[in-house]
Formats: C-alpha cells, structure tokens, sequence
C-alpha cells in the first residue's frame, strides 16, 4: 500500500507540474467529484459530522454541497503541495496575505513566546511556510503519517524554510529548547484526541475531546496563543488571518486555567467554520470520543472478571 501511494503521488506530481493551469483545475474538480462517489465510508462520516455540528439548521442539499466542496478543496490543497515541493520565501509571500497583522506586531513587540493555534482549514500546509517565510524560525508539533514513504515526502515539504518537525509524542522538552531558540511554535488543535491526551469542552455546542497542548505550553514559557487560519477564494492567492491572543492565566487552579484558554481555542476554531464550513476538513470523526454511537461505533463491553 505505501508504494502505491508513492505512484500515486508522482502521477498527480506529473499532472500538476506539465498540465496547463487552464486544464489543471478543471481536472481537479473531476478527480475531486469521482473520489467523492466512489468514498463511501468518509461521506458517511462527513454527514454525521454535519449532523451533529448543524443538526437541522443545514438541508440535507446543504450539506452535500458542502461535502462536495470539501472534496475539491482537498484537490486544490494537494496542487499546492506540489507546488511548494520545493519552494522558495518569496513564491509563498507572493500569494498569501495577511489580514489583521497587526495583533502579530504586538505579539512580537511583547517579546513573549508565541504558540500558534490552527486547525485542518484551508490549505493548512501554506499555513507553517507563510509564517516560516514572513516571521522567521518555526517548530510545528505533528505526528508521522502511517505511510513511511508518503511521510518522507511530507517531511521535506513541512522542514522547508527553516521550519523543525517535533513528533507530538513527548513533545514538550522539545518545545521548551526551541522556544529558548527564540523560535515560534505551531499546533494543529482541531482533532479528536484519546481520554487520557484530551480534555472535555464545548464545540458546536456538543461535547468533544479537545487537546490542551497549546494550553499547557503557553502557561509553562508565559507565552500567547495566536490563533491563525487561511482561507481562499480562488486557489490561487490566500489570506492568513490572525485572531485575537489567547491568555492563558497561571492561578492557584492549573486545571481551570487550562480548560478555559483550551475552551477558548474551540470557540474560535468553530467561528472559523461556520464562515466558510466548505474549507474545514470534516473527514476525522471530531465528536467520536464522546458520540460513539453517531458513528456506528459500539462501546467496548469490559470484560468478566
């Protein structure tokens, strides 16, 4: 299965490098709409996903037209990656800009640590190459992909522009050396995580298991969470947003500083959503820890002792 996907790759690679643009793009949106149909498994939990996010504020027909955008989307992303495989500084500040760079001036005229907060939106890969190209040193915390040779590939696309990988297991000793480096941090925050690695808050108004990672690191280094997230309308120039920071209070009561800046991160990734649902990566089952039964999932019976 791994070399497969390494074909793959370098057959999309192929069409992405020595296909027209004019061509390209409307090819994309094919392989987008074929993928679709034939993936049933993910529809299934893209649509529980919706459910459970919008219930009935959203048709059905709403619904599936996000979905299907969701999928082109994907398409777009992956163009981009290739793209960028590699790139240089000036290619990425070329089509990306930034809105409300002034919360980030601030943020570095505080000489404080800076953890950025975003989420699978957009095209999340340009996300780490902006912020490397325009602000400089970058450590993203991430776990490998399954496929050894598809991570490789990934890697090298991820480690550009002075940008260090930090694998997310027994990440925090890391973290601290490249934040005495003077180098920003960036986590991805937005998916479901296990019980012992997450804590409960609200998102979409439903329980979820949310990982407090960025919480954690913030109150250790006094640092700010800066939330930011990308966007586009035509795949072809995007714009970085920077959110409001993100204090993390450091009281007597860790437990309840923790959950509110967590809690916080949550409401602003929902916010982003809802704007352009069709730009969020609804593929991982978000509500899974604490809606088993939304996906069919049947809970483990403890065995007789």
């Amino acid at each position: 299965m791994d070399k497969i996907y390494f074909v793959l790759f370098h057959i999309f690679r192929f069409l992405v490098t020595f296909i027209p643009r004019a061509l390209l793009d409307p090819l994309l949106v094919f392989i987008a709409d074929i993928v679709r149909l034939c993936d049933s498994k993910h529809r299934f939990i893209m649509m529980t996903n919706l459910n459970l996010a919008y219930e009935d504020t959203l048709s059905l027909a709403q619904k599936k037209a996000i979905i299907k955008e969701v999928y082109r989307n994907l398409a777009f992303n992956g163009a981009d990656f290739v793209r960028n495989y590699p790139t240089t500084k000036e290619a990425i500040l070329k089509k990306v800009r930034f809105e409300n760079e002034d919360i980030m001036q601030q943020a570095l005229e505080s000489k404080r640590p800076i953890v950025f907060q975003t989420g699978h939106y957009g095209n999340w890969e340009l996300v780490s190459l902006a912020l490397a190209a325009r602000y400089g040193a970058l450590s993203g915390i991430g776990r490998p992909l399954d496929s050894p040779m598809m991570n490789h590939i990934v890697r090298q696309n991820r480690e550009q522009l002075d940008i260090e990988l930090i694998d997310k297991k027994g990440a925090m000793r890391p973290m601290l050396k490249a934040v005495k480096e003077g180098r920003n941090i960036g986590l991805l925050v937005d998916q479901n995580t296990s019980r012992r690695a997450g804590i409960i808050v609200k998102f979409f108004g439903k329980d979820v298991r949310h990982t407090p990672a960025a919480s954690i690191m913030a109150r250790r280094v006094s640092g700010l969470i800066v939330p930011v997230f990308i966007s586009t309308d035509d795949h072809k120039v995007y714009t970085l947003t920077f959110y409001d920071p993100i204090e993390v209070a450091n009281t007597e009561n860790m437990e309840h500083d923790i959950l509110e800046a967590t809690q916080a991160q949550a409401n602003v990734m929902e916010a982003v959503i809802r704007a352009k649902p069709e730009e969020w990566f609804w593929f991982h089952r978000r509500w899974k820890g604490e809606h088993k039964s939304a996906y069919g999932i049947r809970k483990r019976r403890k065995r007789d002792v």
